[in-house]
């Protein structure tokens, strides 16, 4: 099964991809949607997407966000199949387990997006960082360290693009928002833009075709 959103967030993603790289992408959203559409478990659609990012370098940096994409889908379409209490089994703690270091931060972003969307309320970097992954409580100082380069320039909000990403040029390499900032911050000062503010947000991009896919995706979550 597919959700139906998690659809519209591919052909986004490998539209935007297409739109600002020098390889066209979009042929392979046909088959993104047909991997994720079957009812196969959840590692072998995992091993089925590592193919498909093998066969394709040229979409190498989309691999993770992919990863995201799919967990995302198994949350909300492939758990319906399953017995109610499965992602407490032994059998999920072990595919979490394997999974472990997989993924980016975009699935926390997206998972908050769905809450938004389930109780009605409008997206903001302040309540994401507060609410959802409350960073101001002891015991999540882990999403604090992590997002300590977001909680320490929420004043881009108010910046135009080309700020944020003179922001992102510095953050550490192993910082594990590096990709994810520019983004990620461009989508919280504007979680609609129109197609000319996408064009700023493309020309200040510290890596357009990465950055748009992930616009793409948020808009379509939002």
């Amino acid at each position: 099964m597919i959700d139906q959103k998690i659809e519209s967030a591919i052909g986004a993603a490998l539209t935007a991809f297409t739109a600002h790289s020098d390889f066209d992408a979009k042929p392979l959203i046909g088959d993104f949607i047909e991997l994720f559409s079957t009812d196969e478990d959840f590692l072998t659609k995992v091993d089925d997407l590592d193919e498909v990012f093998d066969d394709t370098p040229a979409i190498e940096e989309l691999r993770e966000v992919f990863f995201d994409l799919l967990l995302i889908n198994f949350f909300s379409a492939d758990v319906k199949k399953l017995e109610d209490d499965y992602l407490e089994t032994p059998e999920w703690e072990a595919i979490e387990e394997e999974t472990l270091d997989r993924g980016t931060e975009l699935l926390n972003l997206l998972l908050y997006l769905n809450e938004c969307e389930d109780e009605n309320i409008e997206p903001g970097l302040d309540d994401y960082l507060k609410e959802f992954l409350l960073v101001d409580e002891d015991e999540f100082q882990d999403e604090y360290q992590i997002y300590e380069p977001v909680i320490a320039n929420q004043i881009l909000m108010e910046s135009p693009v080309a700020e944020i990403k003179t922001v992102a040029a510095e953050l550490p390499e192993d910082s594990e928002l590096k990709e994810l900032f520019y983004p990620m911050m461009c989508f919280f000062q504007n979680t609609d833009p129109s197609a000319e503010e996408k064009k700023n947000i493309a020309a200040h991009a510290p890596n357009p075709a990465f950055d748009l896919a992930v616009v793409n995706i948020l808009q379509v979550f939002n």
